[in-house]
């Protein structure tokens, strides 16, 4: 089933113009050092605004590695053409395992847009028990019935308060999926909070 334009062009609503993708990991092995403390309330007033901003720098690192691996496995299913069905994965909370979700047999035979809530809402199930670090959902298709370029959409969440929507346009060459510069922006919390009021350093 094929995801429907006017989804993803709602989706390119919400984004910016920010860095261009490029699936690397910035400073790896320090990403997978830097666990987080485990049962940490980081937004209790007691760390300093430097501190902070060292949890915000993992939490991007970490959430680079886990679009990196998945993007990694998603892009086979790029290759085809029209669109591919969305995807999930997850970062547990050892900062290193990456893990795809699987939706149940409630989910045979429903569309793209569908999913995409299917796995929000499964992904929140997981993320509020404090299984996970970090969540990706990806899913890609045509920009809109007029315009033809596909593009990548990754909607990725971290439990220390950062949460985006980007966009990636691709196209694929000699059975390679290659990626253009990507536009993201902040999205609305929908898996590890309620809201950014209630994230890690919304004080702050």
């Amino acid at each position: 089933m094929e995801f429907k334009p006017r989804s993803l062009r709602k989706a390119a609503l919400l984004v910016g113009l920010l860095t261009a993708f490029s699936g690397q990991v910035t400073a790896e092995e320090k990403t997978l050092e830097l666990k987080i403390p485990e049962n940490s309330v980081i937004s209790d007033g007691t760390l300093t605004r430097e501190e902070m901003a060292r949890y915000i720098i993992v939490a991007k690192e970490q959430l680079a590695y886990l679009t990196k691996n998945a993007t990694e496995e998603y892009a086979p299913r790029m290759k085809a053409e029209g669109s591919a069905m969305p995807a999930a994965w997850m970062l547990m909370d050892d900062g290193v395992t990456v893990k795809e979700l699987k939706l149940d047999k409630s989910a045979e035979g429903a569309p793209a847009s569908i999913r995409v809530v299917m796995f929000r809402a499964a992904l929140k199930s997981v993320a509020r028990r404090g299984k996970i670090n970090a969540a990706v959902i990806l899913y890609a298709g045509q920009l809109s019935e007029e315009n033809t370029q596909r593009a990548l959409v990754v909607e990725h969440e971290h439990r220390l308060g950062v949460s985006a929507t980007k966009i990636v346009p691709f196209v694929v060459e000699g059975g390679q999926v290659k990626y253009a510069k990507s536009v993201t922006r902040e999205k609305p919390f929908q898996m590890f909070y309620d809201s950014k009021a209630d994230a890690p350093g919304a004080a702050s």
